[in-house]
């Protein structure tokens, strides 16, 4: 029996919130490619009306809407769109997520010198906006689409919802708390989701990347004349590959994941994409 581990994309509606982001943009454009239709959502308009410009030229489906994932109003409008523009919806990938200053410690360790210290962020001071901030955007960002959109698959085969997790939901990362563990709930709501959803045939499993160079972290990765920083260091040595993912690396697992043929019976995975780092104890 010959399977492939290419999805055939061709007519199904897939929605991606977050997808003017770097690592989703490379999704949009593999599955537009593909034959998908595909509805991206994101609260950036004006990087949403490039994108969407840019795939007309080209002669692809791709449909920009204006939405935030924190609102559910939103978020229905946007569905009434795509329905609209593109059909029901087959796939939800919820790509949307992130951290925030307000969420991170300075350093990786607590010293008692820190205490007062007036430009070291401790535990202590750690704010309270910034960790509920980080926390809605990855959780209920992530939670609320997939209210909004999975009851369009309710009826129909071959649907599946992706989440995107993160290493941090295996071993948090120093200074990160808010991400780290909004990322431990994104994991924990897949395996969820995927039991809720099993007796209605819709699939639901999440991928994990390690390190990938975006515009989000580049400057904490990158020092000004391209050389390595030193949390850039530490994650190079503490990954067996050596070396920080490359997007396209990403583009295969998500076919995979949405495949029905190949993967029809994995739901409640949280797929690590990360070089080894998951697997590496540092010794």
């Amino acid at each position: 029996m010959e399977i492939s581990l290419e999805a055939d994309m061709t007519d199904k509606v897939i929605v991606i919130t977050g997808g003017t982001g770097v690592l989703c943009a490379a999704i949009v454009e593999m599955l537009a490619v593909k034959g998908g239709k595909i509805g991206v959502i994101d609260i950036n308009e004006e990087a949403l009306n490039k994108m969407q410009e840019a795939y007309k030229n080209r002669g692809l489906k791709v449909l920009g809407v204006h939405a935030s994932v924190l609102d559910k109003n939103s978020l229905e409008k946007a569905k009434d769109i795509i329905h609209e523009k593109l059909g029901n919806v087959d796939i939800l990938i919820n790509g949307a997520g992130g951290n925030h200053s307000k969420g991170t410690t300075s350093s990786e360790y607590l010293y008692i010198k820190d205490i007062d210290t007036e430009d070291i962020v401790t535990f202590y001071d750690l704010d309270k906006e910034g960790i509920e901030f980080v926390f809605n955007l990855n959780f209920l960002g992530t939670l609320l689409p997939s209210q909004v959109f999975t009851k369009d698959m309710l009826r129909k085969e071959g649907c599946c919802v992706i989440n995107i997790s993160s290493m941090n939901a295996f071993t948090p990362l120093t200074k990160i708390p808010a991400y780290s563990a909004a990322k431990s709930a994104v994991s924990n709501l897949t395996q969820w989701m995927a039991v809720h959803f099993s007796k209605v045939g819709i699939r639901v499993n999440a991928i994990a990347p390690g390190f990938f160079l975006t515009a989000q972290n580049h400057k904490l990765l990158i020092n000004e004349d391209g050389s390595f920083t030193e949390r850039a260091e530490k994650i190079i040595s503490n990954t067996p590959m050596e070396r920080f993912g490359k997007t396209e690396e990403l583009l295969g697992s998500i076919q995979f994941l949405i495949n029905e043929k190949a993967s029809g019976f994995i739901t409640g995975v949280v797929l690590p994409i990360d070089g080894g780092f998951s697997a590496y104890s540092g010794v």
